[in-house]
């Protein structure tokens, strides 16, 4: 199941925050698609995520946002 959420627009750390509890929800082969902001959202979110073990794949770059993907089973 695919699960998106849009985090345009939302302030760190609270777009981190959100894509967190997001992830908690999914279960075995759920994908998450979130939308974020360029910049240091991307900077802040995009680490923060690999870090702590999940997978994460850019599927659109826009010119001041960007779409990714990140698997529920995808963590370590």
């Amino acid at each position: 199941m695919l699960k998106c959420i849009d985090l345009r627009g939302t302030p760190c750390p609270v777009n981190f925050i959100r894509c967190r509890l997001a992830l908690e929800q999914l279960i075995n082969t759920d994908v998450l698609q979130v939308d974020l902001d360029k910049g240091e959202p991307e900077e802040m979110v995009l680490p923060a995520l690999t870090d702590e073990g999940y997978k994460i794949k850019v599927i659109l770059v826009e010119a001041d946002w960007i779409r990714f993907i990140v698997t529920a089973n995808a963590r370590k």
